[in-house]
């Protein structure tokens, strides 16, 4: 079974940067596509970012191209998300997910099987 852990939340301030890990464990991380997705306040949760089983591919919200980046260390089995310029709108329990089918669209909830938790970042103005 696999399992998904987020960390690296927290409280910024508009500008900052932060950066999130998400460990995997029971499972072979490396042949699974990760992504990134978000929930805010009163709002559906939403893609974010997706990293390919190997990172050689990456795909982003127009909402978050250009700030944030998305990296996997296959190694540690774990998947990052470097948010910079952080803005109050991205404010949101942040989740990551993995995909086990590498066919099919990568921004839709229903295309990934394991969620992690999620993780609280709140960017104050």
């Amino acid at each position: 079974q696999v399992q998904l852990a987020e960390s690296g939340g927290g409280l910024v301030q508009a500008g900052d940067s932060l950066s999130l890990s998400c460990a995997a464990s029971g499972g072979t991380f490396s042949d699974y596509a990760m992504g990134w997705f978000r929930q805010g306040p009163g709002k559906e949760r939403e893609f974010v970012a997706l990293s390919s089983s190997r990172g050689g591919r990456t795909y982003y919200a127009d909402s978050v191209k250009g700030r944030f980046i998305i990296s996997r260390d296959n190694a540690k089995n774990t998947v990052y998300l470097q948010m910079n310029s952080l803005k109050p709108e991205d404010t949101a329990v942040y989740y990551c997910a993995l995909k086990l089918d590498y066919r099919g669209t990568y921004f839709a909830t229903y295309e990934y099987q394991y969620w992690g938790q999620g993780i609280q970042v709140t960017v104050s103005s």
